[in-house]
């Protein structure tokens, strides 16, 4: 009897061994190169372990093989492709687009469990991807965005409020987290173009939107554990599919989508926002409520979370930089002066150290550790020196773009804060772009849909700050910076804090 146990025992435990392992020859059989994974944690031990972050097993993914154009690794037991060569980085986001036309996230909902999220671009593919695509485009065309400035105008107004009673309350100086603060400035500005609603997050304690919108992005459990599911067993998204969007949450959004629709129709109110093109879009193709209001979370979600931490890193940058602090303040100056003490829309763009400002942040403190693609179809990347890497049809591809904004082979001294890397005379971002080492919202046909709408509010937010306030960064922010593990997207922890001084 007790033979049998242990032989059953031996025999349970040989087949878990072969499960675990069975994809471990996969990269070695294609003449990929890459680091020898371990059983349970295969080469990001941290998506387990939550030690640390993982962005930095990428990023020692990357710098291990710096000779390689391509690494073959395994997230547990998935094998998985980081695609280092700028020139293969472009092949998968833009020219060979169609091998790599998926999200990593695509196949894991669909509108059956998770209504909301399923009708986010980002989270679909094929045709229905091109569909939502080519509805949401001409919601942000120049003149719309420029159409809904003055909207970011009023929400800065009372951002202003909001430091400055904050500072009188506190011996003229408010001590605050940056983070917190840029996400209620975002979530205002995309509320009231979607919504047409006032969330008040500058006076309410906990206003119902700004906790609703939290409850959309932190469901950093739920994406662990949809990870964890689908990278043992695969085949599970073939027949079962995840939910990230409380029901709750999901309702609270349909019903404010459908109250401003029915508000604006009632009293015949014509504004050119957001909410406008999804209603002239219900016009015309007879688009339902809950598209509409997917649409607007997809623009909620897209708008307030990115900016916000894009805000705060620029922030961050220029409080410990006091001199370009200032630079930028002048700069602001001038311009106002020149528009007859206003800044227009389009003064607002063409502020060239401002741009400079915003292109280094996002350089230096990138959003994400990596892009992951899906391949769509087998197919062979061509690498220096014509070597061929075959990528198999469901292979996960990511782009190591943290790992590639720290590399001295595309940016010089790239630890250093330096604004002159964007200057115009230096080519400015585009020259980044078309090497293909610089690309914070994507490239390609997935290019981020609304990126000048959130280059926009960021552009908005920090003159606003910069010309009312001396920045600088408070004690409480814990440097050098450590990423949280906890955060989806790369946040230090504890946060930054800064201190803001009104000038009189």
């Amino acid at each position: 009897m007790l033979l049998i146990l242990f032989g059953t025992v031996v025999a349970f435990a040989a087949l878990v061994y072969i499960f675990l392992t069975w994809e471990f020859g996969f990269w070695e059989k294609y003449g990929v190169k890459g680091p020898k994974p371990k059983i349970l944690l295969g080469n990001i031990p941290y998506l387990l372990t939550k030690k640390r972050h993982t962005v930095y097993n990428y990023d020692q993914l990357y710098n291990d093989f710096k000779n390689e154009p391509a690494v073959g690794f395994f997230s547990i037991r998935s094998p998985q492709l980081m695609v280092r060569d700028p020139e293969l980085i472009k092949e998968v986001l833009s020219k060979g687009f169609q091998n790599f036309a998926e999200n990593d996230f695509s196949d894991t909902v669909d509108e059956k469990s998770d209504p909301l999220l399923a009708r986010n671009p980002f989270s679909l593919s094929g045709e229905k991807w091109k569909t939502r695509r080519a509805e949401i485009t001409p919601g942000f065309t120049n003149n719309r965005i420029k159409a809904m400035a003055h909207l970011m105008d009023e929400v800065c107004e009372h951002m202003t409020d909001y430091l400055r009673t904050q500072a009188k309350s506190s011996d003229g100086v408010a001590t605050l987290d940056a983070k917190e603060v840029m996400a209620k400035y975002t979530t205002d500005v995309v509320a009231s173009c979607i919504f047409a609603i006032d969330a008040q997050s500058f006076v309410k304690e906990n206003p119902e939107i700004r906790m609703m919108g939290k409850r959309i992005m932190n469901f950093n459990f739920v994406v662990l554990l949809a990870m964890l599911v689908t990278t043992f067993f695969p085949s599970v998204k073939k027949f079962y599919k995840f939910t990230f969007i409380p029901k709750d949450t999901e309702q609270f959004f349909i019903r404010i989508m459908q109250d401003a629709i029915r508000y604006r129709k009632e009293n015949k109110i014509n504004r050119t926002d957001f909410l406008d093109h999804l209603l002239q879009l219900q016009d015309r193709k007879q688009i339902t409520d809950i598209d509409i209001a997917g649409h607007g979370v997809s623009f909620f979600a897209d708008g307030f979370e990115t900016s916000s931490i894009v805000l705060t890193y620029c922030l961050y940058d220029l409080a410990k930089y006091p001199a370009i602090q200032q630079e930028l303040r002048d700069e602001i100056a001038k311009a106002k002066q020149a528009g007859g003490g206003t800044m227009s829309y389009e003064q607002l763009g063409e502020m060239a150290l401002l741009e400079q400002i915003i292109c280094e942040s996002m350089r230096i403190h990138p959003l994400m550790a990596v892009m992951a693609k899906r391949c769509t179809a087998d197919t062979t990347l061509v690498g220096p020196k014509d070597r061929k890497i075959f990528v198999k049809k469901g292979t996960t591809v990511v782009l190591p773009y943290y790992s590639i904004c720290f590399d001295a082979e595309h940016f010089a001294d790239p630890y250093k804060y330096d604004l002159k890397r964007f200057a115009a005379e230096n080519g400015g971002s585009k020259a980044y772009r078309e090497r293909g080492v610089y690309f914070p919202f994507g490239d390609g046909p997935r290019m981020c849909l609304g990126m000048r709408f959130a280059v926009t509010q960021v552009r908005r937010a920090i003159v606003e700050v910069v010309e009312r306030f001396s920045i600088s960064v408070s004690s409480n922010t814990i440097e050098p910076f450590e990423m949280d593990p906890d955060q989806f997207m790369l946040m230090p922890k504890g946060s930054i804090w800064l201190d803001f001084k009104p000038i009189a």
